[in-house]
């Protein structure tokens, strides 16, 4: 668990709002629709909850400092939140792991893995810049190219 300021988790109330969305958009529209209908009923909840939200953001990929590919995540709000939709019956066990990659691509830290199952279920994910910061001092290109 990443704490600032004492107590408070990181982005505790822009995570606890988006929470309150999903499982608001959850109990409008049920369990069995696509992810893209259920990332459409979230930005508007989050909207009518006087969010910002940008859907399909694309974050580059790089690889040896080059640009590899860009990788769209579900919705990002206020520019401090990342969420990812899910809405098979069961969530893979590795899918809060795939997830964060997302946030080591940007210079978010925090995250939402938001289960459209049959019992909705979240996961908070933290990739804390000072650890983003160490792990990039640590990392240093082999001059030799072997």
């Amino acid at each position: 668990m990443t704490l600032r300021n004492g107590d408070e988790l990181l982005e505790e109330h822009l995570s606890r709002s988006a929470i309150g969305a999903f499982y608001a958009t959850y109990r409008k529209l049920g369990f069995g629709f696509l992810e893209s209908i259920y990332v459409l009923g979230l930005e508007r909840e989050l909207t009518s909850r006087g969010h910002r939200v940008g859907r399909e953001v694309a974050v580059p990929v790089y690889y040896d400092g080059d640009i590899l590919a860009y990788q769209r995540m579900d919705l990002v709000v206020d520019d401090r939140l990342v969420l990812e939709v899910k809405a098979t019956e069961i969530l893979h066990k590795d899918a809060p792991r795939q997830f964060l990659n997302y946030l080591r691509s940007t210079n978010l830290e925090v995250g939402l893995v938001l289960h459209f199952g049959r019992e909705p279920k979240f996961h908070r994910v933290i990739y804390d810049k000072d650890f983003k910061q160490r792990r990039v001092r640590q990392v240093r290109p082999d001059s030799s190219g072997s």
